[in-house]
This record gives C-alpha cells, structure tokens and sequence, in this order.
C-alpha cells in the first residue's frame, strides 16, 4: 500500500476488521502488516515448534570397561558403541584400571585402539587416550550428524509404517524374523487343511 501516515493505515486495519502489525520496527519508516494478530502468533509459534523438533542435542554416551574384559563383554560393549554412533551421538570410553592394572596402561590404550578400529566405519578418534588418575579415556565422534541419523532413522520408520499396510496379513513379529513369519503361516494354513478333511 505504500507509505501512509500511521492515522490512516489503523483506519484501514479497522475497515478490514484486521490488526496492524509492526514486523520491521528498525526500518525508516517501519514496516507494517494488515493481519490477523492471533494467527500470525500461532503459525510463528508453530514454526519455533518446528524447528526445536528438528534441531539437534549433542549427546554423548559413555561407556566403561576394564582392562581385562571378556571377549563377549567386549562384543557386547562394541555393539552399544556401534548403536550409539548410528544414532550420531558421541561416546567417551572409559577403561577403569584397578590395583596393579594401574601399572600397565599399555593394556587400556591397546583395548581403546582395538575398540577405534573396530567401529572405524561408523566413527572417528575425537579425543586420543590420555590418562586421567585409575583411569583411560577416549572419545568417538560418529562420522554422520544427529540430524542425519535422525532423518534416516524416521525414513525407515516411514518405510516400516508403508510396508505395514501394504501388508496387513504379517503381524509385526512376522515382519522382525524369517522364522517367525514361517510358524505364522503354518498357523495360518493348519484351520484351513481341517475344514478341506471335513
């Protein structure tokens, strides 16, 4: 509408029956919209909503182990580590040593190596092992962003919830497991090989 004197850009918010709203206050002279106020308060408030969900909180996870593990303990601990660098979340490692392990360190930076090479495709030496009093810590950084691992994260859940009504038959024990989508249908064909005998 151009510039209009501040009297008559009310009279036309009034004739309108909408608000006038200064979204430029800084500029000569200000700029100003005929609007709905209270929509214009809850789309940007849905917006600010938005983008809070789609923002991302760096996390990091921390994981402890001793020098002397269990090889399926280490197994086990990798597969967390590998879970949580899929999720995009660092991990700081933890080897807590006790007793005379204090006098071996060699043995906490060789787990701390093996365990960076072992998840190498998935993440990166942020932090080298320092030691830090009883015990040695290391942090991984995962290659992939949160916002990224999120996004692929709700893709699959898409891709899951798709394959889920296009197959309505398959409960969703079926869907997780070959053996189990086997013992589905034998149940599913037992009732009807009776009612063909009778």
């Amino acid at each position: 509408m151009g510039i209009v004197p501040l009297a008559k850009a009310l009279e036309l918010a009034q004739e309108y029956d909408l608000d006038l709203v200064e979204v430029a206050a800084n500029a000569r002279p200000p700029v100003c919209k005929l609007m709905d106020y209270g929509k214009f308060k809850y789309e940007s408030a849905m917006k600010a909503r938005e983008a809070r969900k789609n923002q991302a909180h760096t996390v990091i996870k921390e994981m402890k182990l001793r020098p002397k593990i269990d090889p399926h303990d280490y197994d086990t601990k990798k597969g967390h580590v590998v879970r949580f660098l899929k999720q995009g979340d660092k991990v700081k490692i933890t080897i807590m040593f006790r007793g005379r392990e204090q006098s071996r360190p060699e043995l906490g930076y060789r787990l701390l190596q093996r365990l960076a090479e072992d998840v190498q495709d998935l993440g990166f030496i942020e932090s080298n092992p320092k030691q830090d009093g009883r015990n040695m810590i290391m942090v991984l950084g995962p290659h992939k962003k949160k916002t990224e691992a999120m996004a692929e994260a709700r893709q699959a859940q898409e891709a899951r919830k798709a394959d889920a009504k296009a197959n309505p038959g398959k409960s969703q024990n079926a869907a997780e497991g070959d053996h189990v989508e086997d013992e589905a249908e034998v149940e599913v064909e037992a009732p009807a090989e009776a009612s063909a005998e009778a």
